[in-house]
């Protein structure tokens, strides 16, 4: 029995042909690059075609694997320092802790979060302590999986209230080409969803959701098609008559493009040709994840 995945990618498969190769309303540039001495470096900025907000990020990442180190810098433009330490496989096999706090100059705000996670065969655990001065709020999950049958928790815990402000639970079963998920939020929000890889080239899902006390029901069918070992194409519909379309080329290795088209009843946006992917090839080093997004 392979380790089960964490609480929060349970049902993943299904989620990522719904969620991937899509960006609409956006415009999202991601960088990548690593440097000789090991330290990667990491940019991203995206606008908000609608709001015209515009946001960045920078992070540096240094890794000491022969002692399960990694140092991770972080800064955003809203001037938020961020340093996050990480140890894994040191004190026990299959554990990791993390540290992770943040700084706010301009407002002096501060926050720290201490995060650990133990997986084996069979069972993945986490547990996180969000600290704040009002009183941490505590994080936990489990996972546990036999014979292609899943079983997970999650909670979270207020101190300061002394509440619980978390309750789910989850069952699904996965082989390697089908996926069943069901979960239940709160014992008011109803889930479930079905991956089934029909074919090499062909990905299906299906998304259903009710929630306690409102009888709109929430439904959706999506696909991706691999029409070659470089493009793909996504489609999804829910319930509301709403279309997404989408089609990503990989130009090379670790550079891609997404193209989203987006249809509300009959109308459609059409996305433009531009040669918007040219930053690929600025370094041999560099990589980016271009993704331009059009929305009626």
């Amino acid at each position: 029995m392979a380790i089960p995945p964490t609480y929060a990618d349970l049902g993943k498969s299904a989620k990522d042909i719904f969620n991937k190769g899509y960006g609409f309303g956006m415009v999202k540039l991601d960088v990548k690059t690593k440097a000789a001495s090991g330290v990667e470096f990491k940019t991203s900025g995206s606008s908000n075609t609608d709001t015209s907000k515009v946001v960045g990020s920078l992070e540096t990442k240094y890794k000491r694997s022969e002692y399960g180190l990694t140092f991770t810098e972080k800064w955003n433009t809203d001037n938020t320092l961020g340093t996050e330490i990480i140890i894994e496989d040191q004190i026990a096999k299959g554990l990791k802790l993390t540290f992770d706090t943040t700084f706010s100059p301009n407002t002096g705000k501060k926050s720290g979060k201490v995060k650990t996670a133990y997986k084996r065969e069979y069972v993945n655990l986490g547990c996180d302590v969000d600290f704040d001065f009002a009183g941490p709020t505590i994080h936990g999950a489990a996972v546990v999986g036999y014979e292609g049958w899943l079983a997970g928790y999650q909670m979270s815990f207020d101190t300061a209230k002394s509440k619980m402000t978390q309750n789910n639970f989850a069952v699904g079963y996965k082989t390697g080409d089908f996926q069943l998920h069901t979960n239940v939020n709160d014992g008011s929000e109803f889930g479930g969803s079905i991956y089934q890889k029909v074919s090499d080239k062909l990905e299906t899902a299906v998304n259903l959701a009710w929630t306690a006390g409102n009888n709109s029901t929430r439904f959706g069918i999506a696909a991706k098609y691999q029409l070659d070992q470089d493009a793909s194409i996504s489609a999804k519909v829910n319930n509301t008559s709403l279309v997404g379309v989408g089609y990503t080329q990989t130009l090379r290795p670790a550079s891609v493009k997404n193209s989203p088209v987006w249809q509300s009843n009959t109308t459609m946006s059409t996305p433009c040709t531009g040669n918007e992917a040219d930053v690929c090839y600025l370094s041999p080093h560099l990589c980016c994840d271009l993704c331009l997004s059009w929305l009626d």
